[in-house]
């Protein structure tokens, strides 16, 4: 377990699944997600697989220690140390510095205990609040991807393909910068 300011930053358990019901059942949370909303019983099969998948951290409300949201993390190339980073958040706790906040630990805890010397991470163009968190910690913008992937369809059936934005952060950067 580990604590920011306002947060406390742990591993997911099967407990956790009325919390992240009530904010993976919002189109709103998961429309950039490659999934639909989740229902009371996809909800606890995800919380008993997130609890025992090391890749996700749930981020919680130290005030009310209910689950707001989650950091994902995964090393993607061994050979070159980078690690990419995800997260959602519940949309009653956005714009309140709590994704920031969460981020920025996960960033500090991947290159100072993980040693990275890369972190990335994906959004679609379309997410502005998600390319402006990673800009607001200093993440460099290094690619727009036209029509890269799809995760959901029209209803004929045809990809709704979507552009994704790459950014990046190196350990020296953010050496610097801290």
């Amino acid at each position: 377990m580990f604590q920011t300011e306002r947060l406390i930053i742990r591993k997911f358990e099967e407990s956790d699944w009325k919390d992240l019901y009530n904010y993976l059942s919002k189109a709103e949370v998961v429309r950039y997600e490659p999934y639909e909303v989740y229902e009371e019983e996809e909800s606890k099969e995800e919380a008993l697989r997130r609890s025992k998948d090391e890749r996700f951290f749930g981020v919680i409300l130290k005030e009310s220690n209910i689950l707001i949201g989650n950091l994902y993390f995964e090393q993607i190339n061994d050979c070159f140390n980078t690690w990419e980073i995800g997260y959602v958040f519940n949309s009653d706790y956005q714009r309140k510095g709590y994704a920031t906040e969460a981020v920025n630990w996960l960033v500090s805890y991947i290159f100072d205990k993980l040693k990275a010397h890369r972190i990335v991470a994906y959004c679609n163009e379309e997410n502005i609040p998600s390319w402006r968190l990673l800009e607001r910690i200093d993440f460099r913008r290094e690619a727009l991807f036209i029509k890269k992937d799809y995760f959901k369809k029209d209803d004929l059936g045809n990809p709704l393909w979507f552009n994704e934005f790459g950014y990046a952060l190196l350990c020296c950067e953010y050496k610097k910068q801290h």
